[in-house]
């Protein structure tokens, strides 16, 4: 048996159902198929984090609220959430979602967003191109705006109004829809129809997609829920109290007062989270979503070079967990009181 990489260059005849890019059995190589399954992998870990961070600090701060329902209610859900195993939760979303109707009896929620056993279809803007760059320049935004944030927060610049958030709505508007009509990408709505026994048109979150985002996103919010909560129970009463007798109300002083000083307590634990985001990413083999694991489990059966792959996943997810760190930790640092 031979041993290097040399094997990535082959043609590779499996097929890959969800794919980002273009792939075409028995043209493209395995490297690219290797590129497949890191998209797939970072689309699912973003989606996770994005999802259950904000779902999370939803039921971190109504467990903390005076209505005693919705106190108990969140704690019950974080509480069943966090003591079911997340593979179990996995494969429970997944054969929900395949009970669901056919598309010709699929759930209408909006006019072109339909949910069928087939998955989500939605409508698309142009190719995948289009959505690439908006997501990129939207990423490129956030990622200014937190890091402009961090230099006026240590006093090292002055930007004034400009960090406010409708300032950043605009940005966040504009900014990506110019970056697509320079690029001169196609920009024609793609609405999806029902014809005959399926849906033409549009995009699709297939049901392995669906499920394991949810299944994840649920599980994941109900440890982030507790960080959250903890973190607003670790910045003393006193603060409230102070806030309270200045005759500001509960959501100013959440957002004002609460919130800037449990991130300090939040941060470190939020970003482990995170971490086991990304490396719980991997269960997708267990619904038949084709992410870096998965396709290189694929590759090893094909090509017998089982070092070479298992190199391939450690160093994938090692470089994926140390940017999500080095990010977190930058944050981190960011938000943390300076000492003299």
């Amino acid at each position: 048996m031979s041993t290097g990489f040399a094997f990535l260059w082959r043609i590779v005849s499996m097929p890959i159902a969800n794919s980002w890019i273009e792939f075409t059995p028995g043209v493209h190589t395995y490297a690219r198929a290797l590129l497949i399954g890191l998209l797939n992998t970072l689309t699912v870990s973003a989606a996770v984090i994005i999802v259950s961070t904000a779902v999370g600090t939803f039921f971190g701060i109504a467990r903390l609220s005076p209505n005693l329902l919705l106190a108990k209610s969140c704690g019950a859900y974080v509480e069943a959430v966090r003591n079911v195993p997340v593979l179990l939760q996995l494969v429970f979303w997944y054969q929900l979602i395949l009970q669901l109707p056919a598309p010709r009896a699929a759930f209408k929620l909006a006019e072109g967003f339909f949910i069928s056993n087939r998955g989500i279809r939605y409508p698309s803007v142009g190719d995948g191109t289009a959505v690439g760059i908006v997501g990129l320049t939207l990423l490129v935004v956030i990622i200014a705006f937190i890091f402009a944030a961090g230099l006026q927060r240590k006093g090292k610049i002055r930007f004034g109004r400009l960090l406010s958030l409708p300032i950043f709505l605009i940005l966040a508007i504009c900014l990506p829809v110019a970056a697509v009509l320079l690029s001169g990408q196609v920009t024609v709505p793609d609405v999806p129809v029902l014809k005959g026994l399926n849906f033409r048109g549009g995009a699709t979150l297939t049901p392995e997609l669906s499920a394991l985002v949810i299944g994840l996103s649920v599980y994941t919010s109900a440890f982030v829920a507790e960080i959250v909560r903890a973190g607003i129970l670790g910045v003393p009463s006193g603060q409230r109290e102070a806030a309270m007798a200045l005759g500001l109300g509960p959501i100013v002083t959440l957002r004002k007062v609460i919130m800037p000083q449990a991130l300090r307590i939040i941060i470190p634990p939020l970003s482990s989270e995170y971490l086991g985001v990304i490396k719980n990413s991997s269960l997708a083999v267990a619904v038949g979503y084709p992410d870096l694991f998965a396709i290189v489990n694929s590759m090893i059966s094909d090509t017998g070079q089982a070092v070479e792959g298992v190199t391939i996943i450690i160093l994938a997810f090692l470089t994926i967990s140390l940017a999500v760190s080095a990010l977190m930790n930058w944050y981190n640092r960011s938000v943390a009181l300076v000492t003299r």
